[in-house]
């Protein structure tokens, strides 16, 4: 029987195994093999290729790190991730911004604390003054301060009028606990005045350098 494939001519029934070229069969069972190659061999072949190619991109992303780079999500991020450079200087701004109103509160509470620290040293240096103004001002009353005497009072008086220091406790003025000091309550009804200063009261501002030493009397 003559083979229609040795032949050159198309066999009316190509899927018989009697006219199937057992060479072409052959090839076809062996195909994707290498020559001389196992099957084990070729999946292990395979698999270090694979190891190979994850440890290159390992590589590539230390050195990415190395070098600064940040790599943006683009899910998170299209924008950033589509101009890394600006993310990375909107980033810059922002902590620029935060670090420059943290200075500037810093400069506030700096300047404040010196201004608070000022303030108090006025405050004790007037405060260890106020006894030389009590011994001027019983010397006034006996008609003692006069000459040299006088005129250092005034100029000490100036000078603690140019540091914002104020006298009060005058008679007839409204009894106040946060000014005066009461000593004896001489006063009748509801209503109470300043009546005997048994010692003057002192400020400078706010700030209450000493308190004035009243006898309390009903409002004239």
């Amino acid at each position: 029987m003559t083979n229609a494939h040795t032949s050159g001519e198309m066999p009316d029934n190509p899927g018989d195994p009697a006219v199937t070229d057992p060479e072409a069969d052959a090839a076809v069972d062996n195909a994707g093999e290498v020559p001389g190659e196992s099957p084990e061999a070729a999946v292990k072949a395979q698999e270090d290729a694979q190891r190979d190619a994850a440890e290159v991109a390992a590589d590539d992303a230390a050195a990415d790190l190395a070098d600064g780079d940040e790599t943006v999500d683009p899910s998170l991020d299209p924008e950033a991730a589509a101009n890394p450079a600006e993310a990375e200087l909107a980033e810059r701004t922002e902590d620029l911004k935060r670090v420059t109103a943290e200075y500037a509160n810093y400069r506030r509470r700096a300047e404040r604390d010196r201004e608070a620290a000022v303030e108090a040293a006025k405050a004790g240096l007037a405060t260890d003054l106020l006894p030389i103004l009590d011994d001027l001002d019983l010397a006034a009353e006996h008609g003692d301060l006069t000459g040299p005497l006088k005129a250092m009072s005034d100029k000490l008086n100036t000078v603690l009028r140019g540091a914002k220091v104020e006298v009060f406790g005058a008679e007839g003025d409204a009894f106040d606990p946060e000014l005066h000091e009461a000593v004896q309550d001489m006063s009748s009804g509801d209503e109470k005045a300043v009546g005997t200063v048994l010692r003057k009261g002192y400020r400078m501002g706010e700030r209450v350098l000493r308190h004035a030493m009243v006898v309390i009397a009903d409002p004239q």
